[in-house]
């Protein structure tokens, strides 16, 4: 039997981690729902919610991954025996499957953007184009499915490395990319005419969104953003040695997360603003409000080309932690069947995404609760599947799991330690409490 494989360094868990937290919540959904909740008062509400919220739980799953040394199921088991905790890592499992078979469909529509972007097909198109663009791409069986394909074999050529030659090597190569391709539209974005509107919408404060819808979707976005409640960071965690803290690098993971999501903000708004656009135009930021933008600046083919990889590359390293989990638990401690298991779940992700990928087009009249396979899997996940991971990972962490195991784990100071004891015992379990329900409600008056 094959040894268990480990991070090679602190800084390669870091990243890794970081990827699987920083992908299309950070880079696409973070602009979109900030754009249309006012701008400033939900990043600073986010923020806020990210590190009393999403930052206490990450800490959870990486004290119970690194304790268990094994997947989720297995690791659970070995810290309540007898018990039915193990339930968490197969709901972890389940998801992740989910998440991933339309996860995968998005990174599909990447590389088809991606595609045109290097054969810069995009020149003088005009802004209108881009609408019709994206529904005809999303819409289009066989170039969905293509797509789709694609992005998968992509995914699984990198877990079934491993971790040290797989996911550690492409994370160390991804998000130093990423940063520097983000550091570099941040700029170009910044220096456009009339930028610092779009920089006032982000960090003045308009007081008028301060309310509790607007409280409860950043709260939301904070919590989903860092990928807690689907035991991927439980995953990752139990291949880190024993001689890395684990505070410090929860810490750097959030604020990465945190980092991330601001650039991306810093991208979009300046430009929004400085070429007349509207900062409310919802999910059609990145795919069609962006290419347009790109279009109607100097150089705007190669920073559309630059957004497309960076985008890419995001997706990538959290599909990559999604497919890690779902291998993990399947091969159990059996190492040596990892290059095969993550061939055979990743051809069974894309069979079951395949109704995802058509739900815009040949399955778009299909519907399950009156939404699309596309949209009720992304229900299922987001409302349902990750906040009731994310609680019962909390409650186990605070409550079930002994107080000496996670004090050994953790090593910081018993005033740090009390802090965060309370986050996750009693303020987080609250939190996620209330986005569930609000998510239901509003899913049922929807």
């Amino acid at each position: 039997m094959a040894k268990r494989d480990h991070f090679a360094s602190k800084i390669g868990f870091i990243l890794a981690a970081a990827g699987s937290a920083i992908g299309l919540g950070a880079i696409w959904k973070f602009p979109y729902m900030a754009g249309t909740n006012g701008g400033s008062v939900f990043v600073l509400l986010f923020i806020i919610s990210t590190l009393l919220i999403g930052l206490p739980i990450l800490l959870a799953e990486f004290v119970i991954g690194r304790r268990g040394q094994a997947d989720p199921v297995t690791a659970l088991k070995k810290l309540a025996p007898g018990k039915k905790w193990h339930f968490i890592g197969w709901s972890g499992f389940f998801f992740s499957f989910i998440i991933l078979s339309f996860y995968s469909v998005v990174g599909g529509w990447i590389l088809s953007y991606l595609g045109r972007a290097l054969l810069f097909s995009f020149d003088n198109k005009g802004e209108n184009y881009y609408g019709g663009l994206f529904d005809t791409i999303i819409s289009n069986p066989v170039e969905v499915l293509i797509g789709q394909a694609v992005f998968m074999i992509l995914t699984v050529m990198i877990v079934r490395g491993g971790i040290e030659a797989g996911i550690e090597r492409a994370s160390r190569i991804m998000m130093p990319a990423l940063l520097i391709f983000f550091i570099i539209l941040v700029i170009r974005s910044l220096t456009l005419d009339g930028a610092m509107e779009g920089v006032k919408f982000m960090f003045v404060p308009d007081w008028s969104y301060f309310n509790a819808k607007t409280a409860l979707l950043a709260l939301g976005q904070a919590f989903f953003s860092l990928s807690v409640g689907v035991t991927g960071m439980m995953t990752y965690a139990s291949y880190l040695p024993k001689d890395q803290k684990l505070g410090s690098s929860a810490v750097s993971v959030s604020m990465l997360n945190i980092g991330i999501s601001i650039m991306a903000g810093l991208v979009i708004f300046p430009a929004v603003f400085a070429l007349g656009f509207s900062p409310n135009e919802g999910p059609g930021l990145a795919f069609i409000i962006l290419p347009a933008i790109f279009e109607q600046i100097p150089f705007g083919a190669i920073f559309m080309l630059i957004f497309f990889i960076l985008m890419l590359f995001a997706t990538l390293t959290s599909s990559i932690a999604m497919l890690e989990t779902i291998v993990s638990i399947g091969i159990k401690n059996a190492y040596d069947k990892r290059k095969r298991a993550s061939w055979i779940y990743g051809l069974i992700i894309f069979l079951v995404g395949i109704p995802s990928a058509l739900s815009f087009g040949v399955f778009s009249d299909v519907k399950i609760f009156g939404k699309t396979f596309f949209d009720f899997a992304d229900f299922l996940t987001s409302s349902i599947g990750l906040p009731l991971g994310a609680l019962l990972i909390s409650i186990f962490a605070g409550y079930v799991l002994k107080k000496s195991a996670t004090i050994e784990e953790l090593n910081i100071s018993p005033t740090w330690f009390a802090v965060w004891h309370f986050l996750v015992r009693y303020l987080a379990p609250i939190a996620i409490i209330v986005i569930f329900i609000n998510a239901i409600i509003s899913a049922f008056k929807g």
